[in-house]
């Protein structure tokens, strides 16, 4: 099984660090990441529905969401230091095939609803700030695809970097809103009390943890905190896990500050001025001002709300790939990974605002998150499973304590979820006669109820699961083979400092009875079009620098042939070399660069996947 987020596992070495204070600084990062999620534009609209209609009495589902999330996210850091495995990865080696299909698209669904949020808040964003149209607002969020590419290739502390900017800016910004604002510290405090004033309530509080408690926030972080590298020793997991919790609880504390800051503003500046149906995060800008008095108020308001948009879509995409590739051991490019996640998250928005208007994005913005709230039972359930077991866990097994809080959160979450469901399929059902589309709904309720016991009840009616908690399959006996001297060796050369390496490689690995080849593929727009038939002033320089390459390992008594492609090096590349029956490929570690990789991938990894022979990758 691949390793999770394979080009960033790892990436961060913690093992030469002296000191516990400089370990935990190194060890920091993951959880804000994380953190972001808790406060999207999804968070947003949850926070300002139950500020402007319940003032601050559901700060206390706030604070029990935070509580819950701190909880399950330590969970989810202990799995992926002390298994090595993310949660959808994990899941992938303990349940049945139909079962992990099942929590695939469950989990897809989680991560469009995510994407769904922050797509509407980055465009709400824009719109208030700059006053572009709330549809091209959603059109051009699709483009920070590119964004989350460029963070990539300069490593994760890159991006935790830019998220931690991110996240200040918004803390800033509500630092400055609750000055202006001034709310009554006394009546906040009694916020705190649980209770729900009204049935109403129900569906904002659950759609105040499904903002607050996210699922793609279990798979993320499962994944994020194997990009540190530590000894596997059991004192240095437990420091690694340790150092997790620690880094968890302080970017989950600020999550939660900027939430009840949101809830805060909307209790003080909406509710105590009667205003109790502000839903729509427009109706809370345009507000502000005349109420607060302050034109900075909106100002500020729309800058946190971009920030919290862009900041939030980036770890959406990482969620999206840890999923994919967990489930479905399918790897696909990070830039078309984005687009996929993206259009199935605009193509809802966009026929909202079309048939509805720009009047029902507050609507669908608490959708979203009531969708999220009823996936969670299905990512939450197997990490509890995972983190109380001691086949996966050895002696770091979360104790009696933590697994029990761990229970009752998740049956409260999902307690609420099958009650608001009921609710309101019953509502839904009694409303004239049953048609096509309810009945096909109320067998997807019937069968998701069936999944959520099944996964419930499966370490207690399976024994597979107590077989397969391990990344690689039992070791064969290892024995001592020959393996045949290579005859033919192929070569990539891009007439770069990269060749000398290259070719001094392929001779060390062959004698002067070897047949070597040198491949060199043409990528101009004339080569994709014309291939072979392309005759032009490149196509012939390329060849005279293959010639001279030619002529002197000839000169040195080497048999050397070579070979120009044209077009796409991914197909170009392997195609040559299993005509030429290529015992061994050399290639240099070149490859494109800048908005090439972005089109196009990787041609190593494209090209290794594509030959059945060794393939020796070497650099300057």
């Amino acid at each position: 099984m691949k390793k999770s987020l394979e080009e960033v596992n790892a990436s961060v070495n913690t093992t030469a660090i002296p000191g516990k204070l400089k370990r935990l600084l190194a060890f920091m990062g993951p959880a804000y990441l994380v953190s972001v999620g808790y406060m999207d534009p999804g968070n947003w609209a949850t926070d300002i529905a139950g500020g402007s209609q319940f003032g601050y009495k559901l700060l206390w589902v706030l604070l029990a969401s935070n509580l819950i999330a701190m909880l399950l996210q330590s969970f989810c850091a202990r799995l992926g230091i002390v298994s090595g495995l993310d949660l959808a990865q994990a899941s992938r080696t303990a349940y049945p095939r139909f079962v992990n299909y099942a929590l695939y698209v469950l989990a897809e669904i989680a991560i469009a609803a995510t994407d769904l949020a922050e797509i509407l808040g980055m465009a709400i964003g824009l719109n208030l700030l700059f006053g572009i149209p709330l549809l091209w607002g959603v059109l051009i969020s699709a483009l920070d695809t590119f964004l989350l590419l460029f963070l990539l290739n300069h490593g994760i502390k890159k991006i935790e970097a830019f998220i931690i900017s991110l996240v200040a800016v918004i803390a800033f910004c509500f630092f400055i809103e609750m000055f202006l604002v001034q709310p009554d510290i006394h009546e906040v405090a009694k916020g705190l009390v649980p209770g729900l004033p009204s049935g109403a309530a129900l569906y904002i509080a659950i759609g105040i943890i499904g903002a607050t408690v996210m699922p793609h926030n279990l798979y993320l972080h499962s994944s994020l905190v194997q990009t540190r590298k530590f000894e596997r020793k059991s004192q240095d997991i437990k420091q690694a896990i340790r150092f997790n919790i620690i880094d968890s609880v302080i970017a989950l504390n600020f999550a939660f500050f900027v939430n009840a800051g949101i809830l805060i503003l909307a209790g003080t500046v909406f509710y105590a001025s009667g205003n109790h149906q502000i839903t729509e995060i427009q109706d809370a800008h345009k507000m502000l001002e005349p109420l607060v008095g302050n034109k900075l108020a909106p100002i500020l308001f729309a800058i946190a709300l971009i920030a919290a948009g862009q900041s939030s879509t980036i770890t959406g995409t990482l969620a999206g790939q840890i999923v994919m590739e967990g489930y479905l051991n399918l790897r696909i490019q990070p830039w078309a990974r984005r687009l996929i996640t993206r259009l199935i998250a605009i193509i809802p928005a966009v026929a909202v605002i079309l048939i509805n208007g720009e009047e029902g994005t507050g609507d669908l913005l608490i959708l979203s998150q009531v969708i999220l709230s009823l996936q969670l039972g299905f990512a939450v359930i197997p990490l509890l499973h995972f983190v109380g077991d001691k086949a996966w866990m050895k002696e770091h097994v979360i104790g009696m304590l933590p697994k029990i809080a761990g229970w009752i959160s998740v049956l409260l979450i999902v307690a609420l979820n099958i009650r608001l469901v009921y609710e309101e399929l019953h509502g839904w059902m009694s409303t004239g006669s049953l048609g096509f589309w309810k009945v096909f709904v109320l067998i997807l309720a019937i069968a998701a109820l069936c999944l959520l016991f099944y996964i419930i009840l499966f370490p207690t009616i399976s024994k597979q699961r107590k077989q397969k908690p391990f990344i690689h399959a039992p070791l064969p006996p290892f024995a001592v083979k020959s393996v045949k001297s290579y005859k033919k060796i192929a070569i990539t050369v891009d007439f770069s400092a990269s060749d000398n390496i290259a070719i001094n490689h392929a001779l060390s690995h062959g004698e002067k009875g070897v047949e070597y080849m040198l491949i060199h593929i043409l990528e101009s727009a004339g080569a994709f079009v014309e291939q072979d038939y392309i005759n032009d002033a490149e196509a012939k320089h390329d060849q005279d620098l293959l010639d001279r390459y030619e002529a002197d390992l000839r000169k040195a008594g080497y048999h050397v042939v070579t070979r120009l492609g044209f077009g796409n090096p991914k197909k170009q590349i392997p195609a040559i070399v299993k005509e030429f029956n290529a015992d061994l490929l050399i290639m240099g570690a070149h490859g494109h660069t800048a908005w090439k990789d972005m089109v196009f991938g990787t041609t190593l990894d494209a090209v290794r996947h594509r030959v059945s022979i060794p393939v020796l990758i070497v650099s300057e």
